[in-house]
């Protein structure tokens, strides 16, 4: 229990520095970045990046994470893996890139901008060398840590010093690439000190890998439904400045989950080991409380939150932040239900099976919502709760119906 508290803990101060290091920036570029170069960065980094990242880690954080964990310190073991899925990542870069192609292809906001689409790809595949799934596995997560830090404190300074109006908008995707390359090394050193001898063994090993990652894959997938999708739609459908503001909207929605990402990773080896319920009960009445009264600072403080996130540039993000909040509040349990609990007692179709089947409904919201002419902000925040609470109703059904598997 020390050591979930211990890793929980460094996670959340990494998640704290998710918080502060955006409330930097991002007022910043308001600023100094006009409506049409804020709408560009916006939608590749909230829509594009994020299925280009997804292909490339393609659900790996869960399934090595897992591998690593139960190789129980072998490394000999732990140097193939992080191999095998290393060189499975850089062949996923190339099919990342075929779909990025694609949609430069057809959508106008990529094809005006190809460069700055091209640099943001060349930033998702640089993370292929950081393995946060090691740390992940070793429970070490005071490596990913320091890792966070100095790739952000590296591309924050820069972004203060290097970007001062549009003409530098290939700049952005650029500082990103050489803060993931200073924490590269950091990284590497920190393997080195674990004398883990990294190697690539088989192309057969990394083919198995991918095979028993691609059910991760595909919830991962699913999910993006819930995010990307709506992003990608917006950019399609309705005015830059639109994307803007659900792009500020949702990147608060996306600091504050990533508050909940400490406690779903730092237990979630533990979970695999233990497969104690207890623990996910203590969770649930320490910290839902905790997300209850963040949502009231939420509904009273919008205003004061999207002066700061924005600059005060965008005022009009305030009351679409305030839709968001039914899915603040769902999203905890619907997350931790997830593969902190399912996973861990080995039911990765049953978990994967429920956000396919969220997704699904996204989707066909979406449908209707264009169909019958009601795609607005607010219907698509409230869409988003809806599938949100759907997704831990189901979770939660399968966990009474497995409730035996738990070993405590």
């Amino acid at each position: 229990m020390n050591r979930i508290v211990k890793n929980t803990a460094m996670l959340y101060i990494m998640n704290i520095a998710k918080l502060v290091f955006p409330l930097l920036t991002l007022p910043y570029l308001a600023r100094v970045l006009s409506t049409e170069a804020n709408a560009v960065y916006t939608y590749v980094k909230n829509s594009v990046l994020m299925y280009v990242q997804l292909i490339i880690d393609f659900g790996f954080l869960l399934s090595a994470t897992r591998a690593i964990a139960q190789a129980q310190g072998d490394r000999d073991k732990i140097g193939s893996i992080v191999g095998d899925v290393m060189v499975g990542k850089g062949l996923l870069s190339l099919l990342a890139f075929a779909v990025l192609a694609v949609m430069t292809m057809t959508i106008d906001i990529l094809g005006n901008n190809p460069l700055y689409t091209f640099l943001s790809f060349l930033q998702a595949v640089s993370t292929i060398f950081l393995v946060d799934f090691l740390f992940h596995g070793l429970e070490r997560m005071h490596v990913i840590t320091i890792r966070y830090f100095i790739t952000r404190l590296i591309t924050v300074a820069l972004t203060f010093l290097l970007i001062k109006d549009d003409s530098d908008l290939l700049l952005i995707p650029v500082l990103e690439i050489l803060g993931n390359l200073a924490a590269v090394v950091w990284v590497w050193w920190e393997i080195r000190k674990l004398q883990i001898k990294v190697k690539f063994t088989k192309l057969s090993r990394v083919f198995a890998y991918l095979k028993e990652s691609f059910v991760y894959f595909l919830s991962d997938m699913a999910s993006t439904a819930f995010g990307a999708l709506n992003t990608l739609i917006i950019g399609i459908v309705m005015a830059e400045k639109d994307i803007v503001i659900w792009g500020y909207a949702i990147q608060f929605v996306s600091v504050v989950q990533m508050m909940y990402n400490p406690i779903v990773n730092g237990i979630y080896p533990h979970m695999v080991r233990e497969k104690s319920f207890g623990v996910i009960k203590k969770v649930l009445l320490v910290f839902l409380p905790l997300v209850a009264v963040g949502c009231v600072i939420v509904w009273f403080g919008a205003d004061l939150l999207v002066s700061i996130l924005t600059g005060g540039i965008y005022p009009e993000t305030a009351p679409v932040l305030r839709y968001f909040i039914p899915l603040l509040f769902i999203s905890f349990p619907a997350i931790l239900f997830g593969w902190p609990v399912l996973g861990a007692i080995g039911k990765t179709k049953e978990t994967t099976a429920t956000t396919i089947i969220c997704a699904a409904v996204q989707v066909l919201g979406l449908v209707v919502l264009l169909w019958l002419d009601r795609f607005s902000l607010f219907n698509l925040a409230m869409l988003r709760a809806a599938t949100d609470l759907l997704m831990f109703l189901l979770r939660g059904a399968v966990c009474v119906k497995h409730r035996k598997e738990f070993l405590s």
